[in-house]
Parts: structure tokens; sequence; C-alpha cells
């Protein structure tokens, strides 16, 4: 049979339509396909971003709260038309306030939920939420993980925007030494509850003052169980420092040294505790009033109400605006979650992409610095931010006000001590 020239040209002309078809539908599949978490803009659903928090077990109150700063800073970033002009969307799962468990979640929102990108979860997972970001190759940004094995882990793609714990101390440490030296304290007593905050704290302080000339003449590790803190503040006034470091974990346990101190008459020249001296009413209804706080400092890690940090004014106006309270009840759970997401957004908008390895690159180039509430962000290799510099707040006239370093201060600081009242 004889195959006429119009149906010839008519079958080879369907059959380079059904390859340029085929050839089209591979392009499509290519462009759409999901390596390590990643997508492309071509893509222009919502953009899934997964992490675990602890609405269960010890930690739920932290982690509750950092899941309100989370979901604020996703609200505003889409009030902005979103990231690259695609709406976020949060796929967060309870963790339980337990490591193990976080591993398992932040496996099932990368394998199962296939979520484009992940953040971080309440400090205690973030090692175990890094090793799974290093496994399955996404960028791990978190705030609220910031203890010294969090960087000793060899975790490669975690990054956290708040300042290190070991250094909340270190500019009282560095403000003693600027004291003109006809002045300066010549002595340290430190005490600390054994724990993994303020073990790395309270040792970095003894580290740069010893290093300075101030003289240790008394240091006690005790257990976080210890109820009686009579003994421990005895020995101190015994020893009778000029500087007294107190490594606490509640406004109970500061409150005891204050008051041990008051009933003997010990007035050390500067006093500082690492937690419960910054719970305000807390910590000073137990002590008989803000006037008896008159002079203690108090470590800052980076933010508080009035800071002049980028957008931090506009934060705080409208997170009281949206959830209530006042600018002074703001959590720092919640404070770290929305830096944690700005710094997200700026590396998406660095690498113009949601790609984690492209994020990572950006997030690796010590070339940049971000910018967030809590200040400046800048990434050594372990993940630390080393941008990121400690305030040091004082109890003056009823009020924690900055106090050093000079350019945040509002007051100078109160040295030496008044007396008690």
């Amino acid at each position: 049979m004889i195959v006429s020239p119009n149906l010839r040209n008519g079958k080879f002309l369907s059959i380079i339509l059904g390859i340029v078809m085929v050839l089209g539908g591979l392009s499509a599949c290519a462009q759409n396909s999901n390596n390590n978490g990643t997508t492309t803009t071509q893509n222009q659903g919502p953009i899934k971003i997964g992490f675990a928090t602890s609405m269960t077990g010890d930690f739920s109150a932290d982690g509750k709260l950092l899941l309100q700063g989370y979901q604020f800073w996703a609200d505003e970033i889409n009030k902005q038309g979103g990231l690259l002009g695609r709406k976020v969307v949060l796929d967060y799962l309870d963790d339980k306030s337990d490591p193990n468990t976080a591993t398992v979640v932040y496996q099932t929102l990368i394998r199962d939920h296939h979520d484009d990108l992940i953040i971080g979860p309440f400090g205690f997972s973030n090692v175990s939420a890094g090793r799974i970001a290093d496994r399955y190759g996404y960028a791990l940004i978190e705030g609220a993980g910031t203890t010294p094995d969090t960087f000793q882990a060899n975790i490669k793609n975690l990054f956290s925007v708040s300042l290190s714990t070991e250094n909340y101390m270190a500019s009282f440490a560095q403000y003693v030494l600027s004291i003109p030296l006809a002045q300066r304290p010549k002595t340290a007593a430190y005490t600390l509850v054994d724990d993994p905050l303020a073990g790395p704290t309270v040792k970095k302080a003894q580290e740069i003052l010893t290093q300075g000339g101030v003289q240790q003449v008394y240091s006690k590790t005790y257990a976080d169980e210890t109820v009686n803190f009579q003994p421990i503040a005895a020995a101190i006034a015994a020893a009778n420092p000029d500087v007294v470091i107190l490594g606490t974990e509640s406004p109970q346990a500061a409150a005891a040294y204050v008051k041990a101190f008051k009933q003997q008459h010990f007035n050390p020249k500067a006093i500082i505790g690492l937690s419960g001296p910054d719970a305000g009413d807390q910590f000073t209804s137990l002590i008989g009033g803000t006037q008896v706080a008159e002079g203690i400092f108090v470590p800052n890690d980076g933010w508080w109400p009035t800071s002049p940090a980028y957008q931090n004014a506009q934060f705080v106006k409208d997170f009281v605006a949206k959830n209530g309270g006042t600018p002074d009840g703001i959590s720092s759970d919640s404070v770290q979650a929305f830096a944690a997401g700005q710094v997200l957004q700026q590396a998406v908008e660095k690498a113009n992409s949601i790609d984690n390895a492209k994020l990572l690159n950006a997030l690796h180039d010590p070339n940049n610095t971000w910018n967030t509430i809590q200040g400046p962000v800048k990434f050594e290799a372990d993940g630390q931010n080393v941008a990121s510099i400690a305030y040091l707040f004082q109890w003056q006239n009823g009020q924690l006000i900055p106090v050093y370093p000079s350019g945040q201060a509002l007051q100078n600081p109160e040295f030496p001590k008044k007396s008690w009242p």
C-alpha cells in the first residue's frame, strides 16, 4: 500500500509532538523534584517550615512561648507577601520535652511531610534536631539552644542566632576590669549550681577575672536539689571577697543568698546573679522590695524591650498589640524564635532560593552578617553567634536598666554597691 505524502507528514508531526510533550513532562518533573527538602521558585505553592516544640512535658511553658514567637514571625512575613512571594505555612509537632522524640519529629517533618525548611526546637532538643539536619542536608536556624555542648557537638548545619550562654557574664567581668586600678576589686568568690547553664557561664567570668588579676578566694559548686544556702553564704562572707558571682538558677536561690548576706552584715562591692535577680517582683518580693535589690547586677543575653536593635521597636509594638500584655512581659523564648525567623528570611533573600544547599552556603559564608531584634548575628563554623554581646543590667531606683557597655547604657553602674538597707 502506498501512503500519501499528507498522511506521512501528519504521522511524522504527531510523533514529533509526542516527543516534545514527553520531554516537557520530564523537564517539569525535574523542576519540581525535591532533593534534601529543596524546592524551586517554579513551585508557587506555600513554603512549609517544620519544627518541633515542647507542647507537653517539663519544658511545655517554654515550648508554647517559642511557638508564639514563630507564629508571630510567620504572620508578619505573610503580611509582607511571604518569602520570595510565597505564603509561609508552619508545620509543628510536639517533642514532649524529650530529645529522642525530637529526633523522630524532625525525621517525620522531612521524610513524611516533605517540609521545605526547618527551624529549631526549644533548647534541650536542638542537638537532636541538628543531627537530623546534617543527615538530610537541611539548614537548621535556631535561637533557644545556646549551651556550650551545642557547639561542641560537631553539627555543621546548625546555626544559633542567640548569644552563647557561656558568655552571659562576660560583660560583668569586663566591666570589673574596666574600673580604674586603684578602685578595682581585688578578690572574688564564685558559687554555682551544677547544671549545663551555670557551670560554663560562671567559669568563663572566673577565667576573665583571674587573667585580669582578680584573686579567687572562694569557689563552690552545689547540687541542683540544694535548698539550704546558709552554709555557703556564711563561707563566702568569711572569705570577705570584693565581688560575688552567683550562678543561681531561680529567684528563690538568689533571694536566699541576699537574705543570708544581709543577716551576716556582709556587703560586697559588686554582686551579680545569673538567674533570679532578673525575675522582677518574683525576686524583689522575696528579699524585701526593690530597695534591697539596689546595686545587684544582672546579665542580659542581648534583648530588652527598649533595645535599639534592628526592627525591635516595631516588633514590641506589634507583638503587644497582637498578644496583649506589656513589653516587659514578652518572653525571651518568643524573642529568640522571632530572631531565628528573621535570619531565615534574610538567608532566603540572600540566596534567592529555599534550596537548602544554597541556604547553607549563605549561612556558612563568614562575610555575611544578619540583623535581628537581639542584635547582629555572625556565625562561626560551629554555629555559634560571635557578633552578639552580653549586656549588663543593674537594679537602680526600683528598675532593671542597662549600664554596660557604655554605648547602650542608660545610667552609669553603681559601684561600689551601697550598703543593704
